[in-house]
């Protein structure tokens, strides 16, 4: 074998071993994808996770009206926290608490404060982010390797999207002159769509390899125990403050809805969604919420005794780097703006999806061609080494 040859067929070695680098890839973008539409797909497949309508004028109840119809269908349990999702045809979730010592999260009807179900332990949006975002792989010391597996890819695919702006010359007529060929062949069509749908998603791909790679980063300042937080420490209730009472169920504390008042009072902009309540006896009632910035969220503490507001975490209270990282999950995922917003990212996320198989196709096709030509190459090789002494032999006999 020549030296030339050689090196094709460790060519050929190398794009063959990188083959599973794309299916790698094509399964992370493909459960990436599901998982920002996971919890709509739940909620098509369970009927407890859907907020209906006892009849079409029928109005949400207020934090206080479903805390106190929890309290009364399920009078032993403890309420810990109520959540209302961002859009209106999702049930409530409230983590609760028995004295068998059992903390499920339940579904509750937002019109009539009914139990409706028990949330799994594992469902299929948990499986899908998992899957995505650390491979199923366990959290024993820290982050497992298998996030650092995925958000490592993060840096590749920025790579590719710099390094392809740098390879297709004049890229952007592609959004004036689109081009798709249907009749010259796979290759050919392929091509055409990797290229088209890597033009149309230049933005989702430049927003989900940067995130991606802050994933990394993250993981990597949690395990070297690196804090960039100004949020200090959380207040607690002054134990002069605290009122004596036989039980936990005895002590006054004000009414939850008077707590969401007090806390959009001082701030108006505060839309609750979510509402901690006292664990302990110094336990605050903390509100949190969207404001005018949709990719983060703002709390107010409130004394669940007096009324009076202990702490804030707003939007100001942030540095200018928390500010940014905190943006970073919500863009990643598009869970800030509504179903809307997921069916966008879900959208670019087929098109990325699809243009790694594409690509995946391209590369395959034509290593198995080269693989085929050099394979032709090494065949037609002995054959001409055998027919060559039996030439000379013709010659040599004066055999023309």
């Amino acid at each position: 074998m020549s030296k030339k040859s050689r090196s094709k067929l460790w060519f050929l070695v190398h794009s063959w071993l990188a083959l599973p680098v794309w299916f790698f890839l094509l399964i992370i973008c493909v459960t990436g994808t599901l998982a920002t539409v996971s919890q709509e797909i739940v909620w098509l497949a369970n009927p407890d996770v859907r907020a209906s309508k006892p009849s079409d004028d029928a109005e949400r109840l207020s934090y206080g009206q479903i805390l106190a119809a929890i309290n009364l269908a399920e009078p032993q349990l403890v309420v810990h926290s109520i959540d209302r999702p961002d859009e209106d045809h999702f049930a409530l979730t409230a983590r609760v608490s028995y004295p068998d010592g059992s903390s499920p999260t339940l579904y509750v009807n937002p019109y009539t404060g009914a139990i409706q179900g028990v949330s799994p332990q594992f469902d299929f949006r948990q499986f899908t982010r998992a899957l995505h975002g650390w491979w199923l792989v366990p959290f024993t010391n820290g982050f497992s390797w298998g996030w650092y597996l995925v958000s490592l890819t993060g840096i590749p695919m920025l790579l590719s999207l710099i390094t392809g702006l740098v390879v297709y010359k004049r890229f952007w007529r592609g959004f004036f002159t689109p081009r798709l060929r249907f009749n010259q062949g796979t290759r050919i069509f392929w091509g055409d769509f990797h290229r088209l749908s890597g033009i149309w998603s230049i933005w989702f791909i430049a927003v989900i390899s940067i995130t991606g790679i802050w994933f990394l980063i993250r993981a990597l300042l949690f395990d070297f125990h690196i804090s960039i937080s100004t949020e200090g420490v959380p207040p607690v209730v002054a134990r002069e403050e605290v009122p004596l009472a036989a039980s936990a169920k005895e002590v006054p504390r004000i009414d939850l809805d008077q707590a969401v008042s007090i806390a959009q009072g001082a701030v108006p902009s505060l839309e609750a969604s979510s509402i901690d309540l006292p664990i302990y006896a110094y336990g605050h009632i903390t509100v949190s919420g969207r404001g005018w910035y949709p990719l983060m969220f703002q709390s107010v503490t409130v004394n669940p005794y007096n009324g009076e507001i202990d702490a804030k975490r707003l939007l100001d209270d942030r540095s200018t780097l928390e500010f940014v990282t905190e943006s970073m999950r919500p863009l990643h995922v598009g869970d800030f703006g509504g179903l809307w917003v997921k069916l966008i990212w879900f959208f670019f996320g087929l098109l990325l999806s699809m243009m790694v198989l594409s690509g995946l196709l391209i590369w395959t096709k034509r290593t198995a061609h080269a693989t085929a030509a050099l394979v032709k190459r090494a065949e037609r090789g002995p054959r001409r080494s055998r027919a060559a002494p039996i030439a000379i032999a013709e010659v040599s006999e004066g055999r023309p």
